[in-house]
């Protein structure tokens, strides 16, 4: 039979999770393929780039876009277990694929209005494979952003006061300076998580607040003046706040304010999730696809028949 497209694996995978207390992403595989009647030349059926197994890279897939609808939960990496709203669910398996769609497709809506790569709208029906092309791409990089700030909000604190100084790190401040960022000390921060030294004396530097933050808490206006207060308490003009969740409309006009005296800038989930991604921190390119078309200029140059 043919490989089953993601979206039919989801109710299958779900009920295999309620019978056991959690599995690994690999321990899908088998007991998936005996539900659909795979052969074992079909599940190891890879992609024509030879970039993986197809059935396997689908059942990633369809866990992946539960985890993000909060039908699944991961309680360590690759683990995934059944969560409340999942059982809740499978009272009735037959509107689990529209309850996901209708889900995904209001998180990737949000994803775009906090500043995720647009992408043009098309007519479904009417898409060139250029534009096929381009959606999927748009679509991969939002589920993976999801993914990212996913990650992220299941590490602590600390961690993520140590991956934001990378993450400024990789995006050139600092330079080639050796140790030019760190995380300042746990208990009395003084509100400052981090340091970012811009040249070798340290004459100027530039001072990090993180938040993790669940999506729907965001930073106010009050947080954003403690940390200019923590500025000034630091001799510094210049600061960056680092949230996975959101800003107030109060503290976004309170940081463009400022008019220059103090330069804050502002860095949202939705934006952190697109420079880790951009600046490859944590990330490996999975596969790489070239789209070649004909050189013109090659083949206008060549003699045509000539009609006689």
């Amino acid at each position: 039979m043919p490989i089953p497209k993601y979206s039919d694996i989801q109710v299958p995978a779900l009920k295999l999770l309620t019978e056991n207390d959690s599995l690994l992403l690999r321990e899908f595989e088998a007991p998936l393929a005996e539900h659909f009647g795979l052969t074992e030349s079909e599940v190891s059926q890879e992609y024509a780039s030879g970039n993986g197994k197809i059935f396997y890279d689908r059942v990633s897939w369809a866990l992946s876009y539960m985890n993000m609808v909060g039908l699944v939960r991961k309680p360590k990496r690759g683990t995934y277990q059944i969560s409340d709203l999942g059982e809740e669910k499978l009272l009735t398996p037959d509107r689990i694929g529209a309850f996901i769609r209708d889900q995904i497709s209001k998180r990737t809506l949000d994803d775009k209005t906090q500043n995720s790569p647009e992408s043009p709208q098309f007519e479904e029906d009417n898409l060139t494979p250029q534009e096929e092309l381009y959606k999927s791409y748009t679509q991969i990089q939002i589920t993976t952003y999801s993914e990212i700030i996913d990650v992220i909000l299941s590490k602590t604190p600390r961690e993520f006061e140590k991956l934001v100084v990378m993450l400024l790190q990789c995006m050139g401040y600092g330079g080639e300076i050796k140790s030019s960022g760190k995380v300042t000390n746990y208990t009395n921060d003084k509100g400052i998580d981090g340091i970012i030294k811009e040249d070798i004396l340290g004459l100027g530097r530039i001072h990090i607040q993180a938040k993790r933050y669940n999506r729907n808490n965001s930073v106010g206006r009050e947080e954003i003046q403690k940390f200019v207060g923590a500025l000034a308490t630091a001799q510094s003009n210049k600061g960056v706040f680092i949230t996975t969740s959101s800003y107030s409309k109060g503290a976004i006009e309170y940081a463009e304010s400022l008019n220059g005296a103090t330069t804050v800038i502002l860095i949202d989930g939705a934006k952190l999730a697109e420079y880790i991604y951009e600046y490859e921190l944590g990330m490996q390119v999975e596969q790489t696809i070239k789209i070649k078309k004909m050189d013109s200029d090659f083949w206008d140059s060549m003699d045509v028949i000539s009609e006689e």
